[in-house]
């Protein structure tokens, strides 16, 4: 009897300590990443969408980018808030805060002569590997990640359409960074204001035109409100990265860090199939539905605005950026000369 109540005891003993020992050992921890963007789903997203769904299929879940949109930063304070860590990984557009990113806005320049998506994203991805561009983002702790490559910019707008170049003079047109110093030399007035502002901007009449690419005249309304659009200005388009903070991720094993930079060929091949196929293909439906009337400029007068625009304002920005120590005239020749080929 003896015995067995000693051997009863030493069972309970010994899974007592089994279990406590159990329960120090540390349980495999999950990595969430948030994510900041704006607005709502829509094109200019869905590489992000892609790259979060890739990532937690090739970890099994254990790694998991939550996407916030407008819930984390002000679109023009995501690199403020990566820098600080406030959340892993963010989108911007360069022309937000051109001295915060300088040698990116190199590829918002007008008429840099980009054709299409895929051609944008070659030398959107061969700018951010530039020594000197890494070195630039590092300021704010940021690594570039991937690119969101957008067509030209065109311009809808209400009121008096502008039948000639000559008509935008005293405009007042919503544009950012190179497109709104090339409207400029039409005298246009340009403003820079954040896409989730505009809708209210021209229905209000603080501004009567809107520089957008057609997913943002999609999904923030201006189409509702417009009654012309340009078709082929295409004075330039804006550079908008996705970026991470870089504690972040080198902090990441390596398993997950490779799930997340592995990823990022194919994000960026569903992005460019989803723009081409269901952005462009709803656009010209939905201009003659909503009886948008559409603009189309001579060979000769786009020709006149490339000269007046393009080339002194390409030198202006080569000038400013080499003061503050960057190799600009190297990073525009690399743009330009990518282009060419």
């Amino acid at each position: 009897m003896k015995t067995r109540k000693l051997t009863l005891t030493t069972i309970a003993l010994t899974l007592a300590f089994t279990l406590s020992t159990l329960a120090e050992i540390p349980a495999a921890t999950a990595t969430e990443w948030n994510v900041s963007l704006w607005g709502k789903r829509r094109a200019f997203t869905e590489h992000v969408e892609k790259l979060a769904e890739l990532v937690s299929e090739k970890t099994n879940g254990k790694f998991t980018l939550n996407i916030s949109y407008g819930g984390l930063s002000k679109n023009r304070e995501n690199l403020d808030g990566i820098s600080i860590g406030a959340f892993e990984m963010a989108q911007f557009c360069a022309g937000y805060h051109r001295d915060k990113n300088p040698s990116i806005t190199v590829l918002e320049l007008p008429f840099l002569g980009v054709s299409s998506l895929e051609q944008e994203r070659r030398v959107s991805q061969e700018l951010y590997q530039h020594p000197a561009v890494q070195s630039d983002l590092a300021r704010w702790n940021a690594t570039l990640l991937m690119p969101s490559p957008l067509p030209q910019y065109n311009i809808a707008g209400v009121g008096t359409a502008p039948e000639t170049l000559g008509d935008f003079q005293g405009l007042n047109v919503r544009a950012t960074g190179g497109i709104g110093k090339a409207l400029e030399t039409l005298g246009a007035v340009p403003t820079s204001m954040s896409a989730t502002e505009v809708r209210q901007a021209l229905d209000s009449g603080i501004v009567r035109a809107v520089a957008f690419a057609p997913h943002a005249h999609l999904s923030f309304g201006t189409v509702e409100s417009a009654e012309w659009w340009t078709t082929n200005l295409n004075p330039g388009t804006v550079n908008c990265p996705v970026v991470v903070n870089t504690d972040a991720l080198n902090a990441l094993p390596a398993d997950e860090r490779e799930a997340l930079l592995g990823s990022v060929d194919e994000a960026l091949d569903h992005y460019i199939r989803h723009y081409n196929e269901q952005t462009m293909g709803a656009w010209q439906p939905t201009l003659s539905e909503k009886g948008i009337s559409t603009i189309t400029y001579s060979d000769s007068e786009l020709t006149s605005f490339r000269e007046a625009a393009a080339a002194p304002i390409a030198r202006s920005w080569i000038e400013e950026n080499s003061e503050r120590g960057l190799p600009a005239q190297e990073l525009y020749d690399l743009v330009t000369g990518l282009i060419a080929q």
